[in-house]
């Protein structure tokens, strides 16, 4: 299948003696001399001289004029984060269509691609990495295929923290839970997806624009929700450490129960420190996360006197039909359950 433009819009054209033109999800087959179309009871004829640019020049203004003229078919993007799958939403508006390889309430730190996830990943024009080592399974998705295709966004978005994981210094993968990371992932999206279809480079362009400044106001709106919060208050016991980047942003300070993966067990010892810490510090609320268990955070809060604060999202979006379905609703939903919990 072979790519052409008419009029700045995308369309295709199949190579070799039996090509076809698609226009506006219509086939138009074209024949060696001439042939005829038929649609409805329009009966269009061309062969392939000034004949055939002639009344394909009608057949556009006349049959397609309503229709809005050429349209591309949208550019296919495969996704390995919800928060990224909710970006390229965000940024490719009605010009992509997003393939959620990775799912809402999906644990990203467990999960491996299945033969159809690999197949879904190949049939796409651009797959978006949230990177900084979450996805092991990567080299899997990228075996014969195109790696100019695959974007490691959360290697883009700025300088990673670190942290200690099974004695390893390792980069913290959760970078989304900064604002401002995820605006720079914003342009990052953006311009992966002009490198893919120029022809849609003004929409893509302003609709990054757009969701920039919806961040921008989202930031403002969690910064004023914190200010609330006394600094002596901003301390965080959660499931696992996923909450660094949001520490950093906004003036916590974090006790995790687990470190950088979901799937690591705390030990005995460490519960024992961490009741030590609970009760020294006087937390007053620890919190559990949506992809987990939280009988750990159970055992706790009966042994601290510590308050369960709520659910938080700490590795990616909640379903459709939840309070935390967007970016910016999981942040507003987080903060809300934070600020509330520790006043």
């Amino acid at each position: 299948m072979k790519t052409i433009r008419l009029n700045g819009n995308k369309t295709a054209a199949a190579s070799g003696p039996d090509r076809s033109f698609i226009a506006s999800g219509l086939l138009l087959p074209a024949a060696h001399k001439a042939s005829d179309l038929h649609l409805g009871a329009t009966r269009i004829s061309w062969g392939m001289t000034n004949r055939f640019s002639r009344t394909f020049s009608v057949f556009l203004a006349v049959v397609l004029g309503g229709a809005g003229g050429l349209r591309a078919a949208p550019l296919k993007v495969a996704s390995l984060s919800t928060v990224l799958s909710d970006v390229a939403r965000q940024v490719g508006g009605d010009k992509v269509q997003v393939d959620e390889i990775v799912r809402p309430g999906v644990d990203p730190h467990e999960f491996q691609p299945s033969p159809g996830d690999v197949e879904r990943v190949a049939g796409a024009d651009v797959v978006l990495v949230s990177g900084k080592g979450l996805e092991g399974y990567l080299a899997k998705l990228e075996e014969g295929g195109d790696a100019k295709k695959f974007v490691n966004v959360g290697d883009r978005v700025g300088t990673s923290l670190k942290l200690e994981d099974d004695g390893k210094t390792v980069d913290d993968p959760h970078w989304w839970h900064s604002v401002a990371n995820v605006r720079r992932a914003v342009g990052v999206v953006r311009d992966a997806m002009i490198a893919a279809d120029a022809a849609d480079r003004d929409a893509f362009t302003a609709n990054a624009a757009a969701y920039t400044g919806k961040l921008d106001a989202l930031d403002k709106t969690i910064r004023l929700k914190v200010a609330g919060l006394p600094r002596d208050k901003r301390k965080l016991v959660t499931s696992h450490d996923a909450f660094q980047y949001f520490a950093r942003d906004y003036g916590f300070k974090i006790y995790p129960i687990e470190g950088v993966s979901t799937a690591e067990e705390p030990s005995t010892r460490k519960v024992a420190e961490l009741l030590s810490t609970i009760k020294k510090e006087k937390v007053k609320a620890v919190f559990f996360e949506n992809t987990q268990n939280p009988k750990v955070i159970s055992q706790i809060t009966r042994e601290t006197g510590a308050k369960v604060g709520g659910e938080l999202y700490a590795d990616g979006l909640g379903a459709a039909d939840s309070d935390a379905a967007t970016y910016e609703a999981m942040m507003l939903h987080n903060v809300n359950t934070l600020v509330n919990g520790l006043k």
